[in-house]
């Protein structure tokens, strides 16, 4: 039985639309996860909010949410004025244009998504845009707001379904000069090769 869908809406190709869902393409289930417990007693080990200057326990309904200017420096911002700036969600994946597979860095891959006709019509609509991203052999790129942020996703055709990966945004990736600047230039020889490639 298909996993329940995180998403439900459209997803539209020029003038051709149809309703889809997202379902997860992994799953987190058979991991191992571990508890702390206290030694002596083998109690579970629970974690408290508390104030960072004072140490006390603060409860739930005095928690507020705030955005850091400087050190030490806070804006109070309410549920309220999240909720205002919120991204509005369509609800439709628009595609927005086409792009060659080998163009996507791997660094902005974050997580796949199975995707599929959602109820009984739609099918033929969904199948128009799967085919033709199938024949033109390329990555559709376009947007969806997922957990009020709006996320770049990529969808390649995958059997009778597509398969949709979220993407991060350019800014949201390092460059690897950061790590790899102090990197010592080696000549290697062709001997290194080989004694390296040696089974």
């Amino acid at each position: 039985m298909a996993p329940r869908a995180n998403w439900k809406g459209f997803l539209r190709l020029s003038l051709v639309t149809c309703p889809v869902a997202l379902y997860p393409a992994t799953s987190e289930s058979e991991k191992i996860s571990f508890n702390q417990l206290n030694r002596q007693i083998g109690h579970r080990i629970m974690y408290l909010k508390v104030d960072a200057d004072t140490g006390d326990e603060v409860p739930n309904e005095d928690i507020v949410k705030g955005y850091q200017l400087e050190k030490d420096q806070f804006i109070e911002v309410s549920k309220e004025e999240l909720e205002k700036i919120a991204l509005e969600s369509t609800r439709t994946i628009e595609i927005d244009e086409f792009v060659d597979k080998a163009d996507i860095d791997p660094r902005y891959l974050i997580r796949p998504y199975y995707i599929r006709p959602d109820g009984k019509v739609g099918h033929d609509a969904f199948a128009v845009i799967r085919e033709t991203i199938r024949e033109m052999n390329k990555v559709a790129i376009g947007r969806v707001v997922l957990t009020n942020r709006e996320h770049i996703i990529g969808l390649e055709p995958l059997n009778k379904g597509l398969v949709g990966t979220l993407l991060r945004y350019p800014y949201e990736v390092r460059s690897e000069q950061e790590c790899f600047d102090d990197i010592q230039d080696v000549k290697v020889t062709k001997d290194m090769l080989d004694l390296a490639s040696t089974s």
